[in-house]
């Protein structure tokens, strides 16, 4: 684990260092001095692992500074669920990279979240740096929903969640890079030299089939309702602030200069319904495209599936395009409940699934971790407005 802390490229250096004493014949006498780094570093390292972490911290701030009387069994019980460690940091047998295993911990966030708000109610709006990177967070809700924006130019979503399904649709791991990477399209059947049981560590093998594709690395992380503006062949990520005369009590609006106008992105919750509307005020000719990556219990199993009208569209693992969609569901047996993405007016989507790769016990692995959903639409030029609303449905 003290090895998988480390950033690449130390990571390769640390273990071309163990190799090399290894093959001296002196690692025994040098193990206690290779340590490698330490646990702390997995909340440097991922920033999603970061973020759930900040999250728990604060809950239970909150819950311990509730008076005696107002503090529940329940309320502990969720904590300490939160406080289970399996999904802060990466090791052979998963961690961080396995989606049941952060599900379970976003569930029992949001259940004490809820279970809080209950007894000391929080604003609609709050603004505060969770993660302590510098950037102070955007936090609306409703008590039936949560979206978190940040402020890092991008607005994106970075955390959604449904107190009445107790789940987080923004928890998405990005792939990032991972010094082991390196073995990957090593022969998988090498043997294990001299007598004994083979370090897990040290096989490589590949339980799926990993291209080159399914090594691209992330340029940044994995969020809701990430923006691009398409002009030809070049590609600008809208650069996003918080609109100085704007509603500030029940919504976030963001303005971003683009092509030889203005966009504005407003976010608001309704009830059970996110509402994310675009305005576009003179940004001239060109393509909008916004990607919504969402963390669907099913992933690429049986039990999730795309309906379009009537019509069974295939499940999250499958790719899917439709030329001019108003509506969406995406229907989880596993979450209980399902989506209703609906866009007005209508866009193109394609969906497809994102997975990362990891070393485990059992060889290298893919692991589906979102839907990612692309809508793009052509504004006319002139003043023109483009709406999404997201529908959190629970099964009857």
């Amino acid at each position: 684990m003290n090895e998988w802390t480390l950033p690449v490229p130390a990571a390769h250096h640390y273990a071309d260092l163990v190799q090399a004493s290894k093959t001296s014949g002196e690692f025994e006498r040098n193990k206690p001095f290779l340590r490698g780094g330490i646990w702390k570093n997995f909340m440097m390292r991922y920033p999603e692992a970061n973020w759930m972490h900040k999250r728990m911290l604060g809950l239970s701030q909150r819950l311990h500074a509730l008076p005696q009387k107002k503090q529940t069994a329940e309320m502990l019980n969720a904590l300490y669920e939160a406080q289970a460690n399996d999904a802060y940091w990466h090791g052979l047998f998963g961690g961080l990279y396995l989606p049941h295993l952060r599900r379970a911990i976003y569930n029992a966030i949001v259940k004490l979240e809820g279970l809080l708000d209950a007894v000391a109610p929080r604003q609609p709006r709050l603004a505060a740096d969770i993660d302590l990177d510098g950037d102070e967070e955007v936090f609306l809700q409703n008590g039936v929903l949560q979206a978190v924006l940040r402020q890092d130019g991008h607005a994106g979503i970075c955390e959604f969640d449904a107190y009445h399904l107790n789940h987080n649709f923004a928890d998405t791991l990005s792939m990032p890079h991972e010094h082991y990477h390196r073995k990957v399209h090593a022969q998988p059947s090498a043997q294990q030299a001299g007598e004994g049981i083979s370090n897990p560590h040290d096989r490589v093998g590949l339980k799926h089939e990993i291209s080159a594709n399914d090594m691209l690395i992330d340029p940044q992380q994995k969020l809701m309702f990430l923006d691009t503006w398409l002009t030809g062949e070049t590609e600008i990520k809208p650069g996003y602030a918080l609109a100085a005369k704007a509603d500030t009590t029940h919504g976030a609006t963001f303005e971003a200069s683009v092509g030889k106008g203005i966009l504005r992105k407003s976010v608001t919750l309704d009830g059970t319904r996110l509402l994310v509307a675009y305005h576009f005020d003179g940004v001239g000719a060109g393509v909008f495209r916004v990607t919504v990556n969402l963390a669907m219990p099913s992933c690429d199993g049986p039990a999730g599936r795309f309906r379009v009208g009537d019509a069974i569209m295939g499940g999250f693992g499958q790719l899917l395009k439709v030329p001019a969609l108003q509506r969406v569901t995406l229907e989880d047996a596993v979450l209980g409940g399902k989506l209703d993405v609906s866009a007005s007016p209508p866009v193109s989507l394609h969906s497809l699934p994102c997975f990362s790769v990891s070393q485990s016990e059992a060889g290298f692995e893919k692991i589906m971790q979102a839907v990612v959903l692309t809508f793009e639409y052509a504004p006319t030029g002139k003043s023109d407005k483009l709406e999404f609303c997201i529908d959190v449905v629970r099964a009857k």
